[in-house]
């Protein structure tokens, strides 16, 4: 009796392994966090976090993230962006969250800070981005990831960079070809925006997942004024929001899915956990399977 109890139970065990889907379910233990320095500037040491599952599969996807804080602040460290990686690399990915070069530090990024000025900012953000994203796939041997499967993502500030260098990169670096080897699987803004819709085509229209609140007090829903400056003040920069982005993916026929909260501010640039469930299905559908989705989700 208790030799057919023991099969029993091995044979379910194996069922439930098996119905486990990698990418989705949490299927591994996470290795201990490695620090890399992925380039220096300005005598600054800029470093990427990596969080790897444990006995994975080599050629896995990597998913890079940048913090927000108003390029003045926050850091890789971010309590909540450390659960989300580790959530991310128990289902099979690698995730690195990387440091950049606080330009606004200590200074206003405000009406008062010229428009020119946000420009450059979101410039040097997306370019030390980038820099990190290149020094992962120049060593994707090394950390065993497929170069051809980078998921980026950002919250607030770091979705502003995220956002511009996949969607407006004639924008954001004067020489485009030194990225030129690098393309992206699928974009995540929390509460992003970028400096213009009109330049998105076909060659970046990355699929995207977004998340924005509609009465969002930093960083337009739609499009508008960064930060709602008066056409008078020298920070007046208009911006294109998640609305707008989605709609130009919408016209150019890739996918999104895209989360709007009536009433909500810029509390929005929050790692959503409640709707990470989704977030990993929509990537398992797009990314790894190919599929076209388009979905508009309201709270």
């Amino acid at each position: 009796m208790k030799k057919l109890l023991y099969i029993y139970f091995l044979i379910i065990t194996i069922q439930n392994t098996e119905a486990q889907i990698k990418y989705l379910d949490s299927l591994y233990a996470v290795d201990k966090v490695q620090t890399k320095v992925y380039t220096e500037k300005d005598d600054e040491k800029l470093i990427i976090d990596l969080y790897t599952p444990s006995n994975a599969d080599k050629n896995r996807p990597l998913i890079i993230f940048m913090h927000g804080g108003g390029f003045s602040g926050g850091s890789p460290q971010n309590p909540q962006e450390v659960k989300f990686a580790k959530v991310a690399a128990a289902k099979g990915y690698i995730v690195g969250l990387i440091s950049y070069r606080l330009t606004r530090k200590d200074k206003s990024f405000g009406c008062d800070y010229d428009a020119s000025g946000k420009i450059e900012t979101f410039q040097l953000a997306a370019e030390d981005f980038m820099d990190a994203v290149k020094f992962m796939k120049h060593h994707a041997e090394e950390f065993n990831i497929d170069p051809d499967i980078i998921i980026v993502g950002g919250s607030s500030a770091g979705a502003e960079a995220v956002l511009n260098a996949a969607y407006n990169p004639a924008l954001m670096f004067d020489d485009t070809e030194k990225y030129s080897d690098i393309s992206f699987s699928a974009v995540i803004s929390l509460a992003g925006a970028i400096v213009d819709a009109r330049y998105l085509n076909n060659a970046q229209a990355v699929p995207g997942i977004f998340f924005h609140g509609t009465d969002d007090n930093l960083v337009p829903y739609a499009s508008a004024p960064h930060h709602y400056c008066e056409a008078n003040e020298p920070g007046y920069l208009m911006l294109d929001g998640s609305q707008s982005i989605v709609d130009k993916l919408h016209k150019l026929e890739a996918s999104y899915l895209f989360y709007t909260y009536k009433d909500a501010r810029h509390e929005i640039s929050g790692i959503p956990f409640k709707e990470l469930p989704q977030v990993f299905e929509f990537l398992n559908s797009v990314v790894f399977k190919k599929e076209k989705i388009q979905t508009k989700i309201y709270k």
